[in-house]
């Protein structure tokens, strides 16, 4: 146990953000196992928002957002049917 005030309010606070970090890096997780099981625009918007807020909270790795994020944006375009092909006169 911590003896000074400032380690006792240290304890308090590592606590404190180690919920809060755990908490969002579940949520990151489930959403993103949510949008990999069925693949939508919707389901893109809001992955991300969590990547981002993951980015902003120090979960996440810049460079790993946007490798993410460019995969997923990969996934969801691959739906989309493609364009049909111009004739040639």
């Amino acid at each position: 146990m911590p003896i000074s005030l400032s380690a006792k309010k240290s304890l308090r606070k590592s606590i404190k953000n180690r919920k809060r970090n755990d908490n969002l890096t579940r949520k990151t997780k489930i959403e993103i196992k949510k949008f990999l099981a069925k693949p939508s625009q919707e389901g893109l918007s809001l992955v991300f928002s969590v990547v981002d807020k993951a980015v902003k909270n120090n979960i996440f790795h810049l460079n790993k957002a946007k490798r993410l994020k460019a995969r997923f944006s990969r996934k969801v375009e691959s739906l989309k049917p493609a364009k049909p092909a111009k004739k040639m006169a």
